[in-house]
C-alpha cells in the first residue's frame, strides 16, 4: 500500500513542480524562441524536465527503504542522475562547451557503471558472452550515447515524455511476464514522474523539457537496461528493442550527417520524426510512436525476454522496419523548404 501512495505522491510532486517551473521560466525569460530549425512557432518556456528529476530522485531512497531498490543501484542512479541534471540545467540557462558537457557525461556514466559493476555477460546467438573490460567500455559509450540521443530526439511536443512513459510501462509488463517483478518499481516510478510533467507537455506543449530532463531520461533508461541484464541477460535486449524508435532515428540521422561531413553538435532539424512532424503535426507523430511501442515493439521485447525469440531474430524483426521507415522519412537529410 505504501508504494502505491508513493506513486501518487511522485505524480503530484512532478505535476506541481512543472507548474512552478513554468512560472519560473516566464519570470526569468527562460524561453525557446522559434527559429528556422524549430518545430514550434510560439515562444515556449523550457526547463520543465527538472520536475521529473526532482520527483524521481526523491523517491529513490524511499524505494530503497522499502527494499524495492538495491543500494548499489540507488547510489548509481542518485550520483550520476544528479550530475547529468546539473549539467543540463546549467546548459539550459547558458551554454557549456560540448567538450565539457561530454566530459561530465562520461564521468556520470563511469560513476553509474562502478555501482552496477559494469556490463553483465550478454546473451547473443543463444550464447552467454562475458566481454570483460571491453564490455565495460561499450557500456560506457552506450550510456553517453543514450543520454545524447534522447536529447536529440526531444524536438517536438510530448515525444520524449511519451517515449519514456510507454517504454517504462512496457518494460514493467516484460518484467512481470518474465518473473522479474522485483525490477518493476524504479521504471514505474520514473513513468509516473514523467507523467506528471507530460500533463503540461502534451501537444500543444505549454512547457518544454530542456536538456536537464531529456539527458537525464536517456541516461536513466540506459542504466535501467544495464542493471536488468545482471538479473537476466535477455532483458538488456528487451530494453533496446522497446527504445528502438529513438535509437534508430538518432543513430541513422547521426550516421548520415557524419558521412556528409556535417558538424554533428550543430543544431539541426533533420531527424525522421522532425520531417514527419512537419507533414502531419506533433500530436500525430507522438501518438504514432506510442502506438508503435505498444502494438509492435513491446510484444517483440516480451518474446525475447521469454526466450520465444532469439535475441538476433528479435532485433531484426524490430529494427529492420524502423530503419526502413527512417529512410522513407528522410532521416539525416537536410530540411527542405
Amino acid at each position: 500500500m505504501t508504494v502505491w501512495w508513493l506513486l501518487g505522491a511522485v505524480f503530484a510532486v512532478s505535476w506541481v513542480l512543472t507548474l512552478v517551473l513554468h512560472r519560473y521560466a516566464l519570470a526569468k525569460s527562460l524561453m525557446d524562441i522559434p527559429n528556422e530549425r524549430s518545430a514550434h512557432s510560439v515562444p515556449t518556456p523550457r526547463g520543465g524536465g527538472v520536475a521529473i528529476v526532482i520527483s524521481f530522485l526523491l523517491a529513490l531512497p524511499i524505494l530503497a527503504e522499502l527494499d524495492l531498490l538495491g543500494t548499489a543501484v540507488l547510489y548509481g542512479l542518485l550520483g550520476a542522475g544528479f550530475l547529468i541534471a546539473v549539467i543540463g540545467f546549467a546548459d539550459d540557462h547558458g551554454h557549456i562547451a560540448a567538450r565539457w558537457r561530454l566530459l561530465g557525461h562520461f564521468i556520470a556514466a563511469a560513476w553509474a557503471l562502478f555501482w552496477l559493476k559494469g556490463l553483465a555477460p550478454i546473451e547473443l546467438f543463444d550464447t552467454t558472452i562475458d566481454l570483460g573490460w571491453f564490455g565495460h567500455l561499450l557500456a560506457l559509450i552506450y550510456l553517453v550515447w543514450m543520454l545524447n540521443l534522447y536529447n536529440f530526439m526531444d524536438g517536438i511536443d510530448g515525444l520524449a515524455s511519451a517515449e519514456a512513459v510507454s517504454t517504462c510501462v512496457g518494460m514493467c509488463l516484460v518484467y512481470w511476464l518474465s518473473a522479474s517483478v522485483d525490477l518493476i518499481w524504479a521504471p514505474l516510478m520514473l513513468a509516473v514522474a514523467v507523467a506528471g510533467f507530460f500533463w503540461w507537455n502534451f501537444p500543444p506543449a505549454r512547457i518544454f523539457m530542456g536538456d536537464a530532463g531529456s539527458g537525464f531520461l536517456g541516461f536513466i533508461l540506459g542504466v535501467f537496461a544495464l542493471g536488468a541484464a545482471w538479473q537476466k541477460p535477455e532483458l538488456l535486449w528487451s530494453w533496446i528493442i522497446l527504445l528502438g524508435v529513438f535509437i534508430v532515428d538518432a543513430t541513422w540521422t547521426l550516421a548520415r550527417r557524419l558521412i556528409r561531413g556535417d558538424r554533428v553538435y550543430q543544431a539541426h532539424s533533420s531527424h525522421g520524426y522532425q520531417h514527419a512532424a512537419r507533414r502531419v503535426g506533433h500530436k500525430k507523430v507522438t501518438l504514432t510512436v506510442v502506438a508503435v511501442n505498444v502494438v509492435f515493439l513491446c510484444p517483440v521485447s516480451i518474446l525475447v525476454a521469454l526466450n520465444q525469440l532469439s535475441v538476433v531474430v528479435g532485433l531484426l524483426i524490430a529494427f529492420v522496419p524502423l530503419i526502413f521507415i527512417a529512410y522513407l522519412l528522410g532521416a539525416g537529410q537536410a530540411k527542405t523548404v
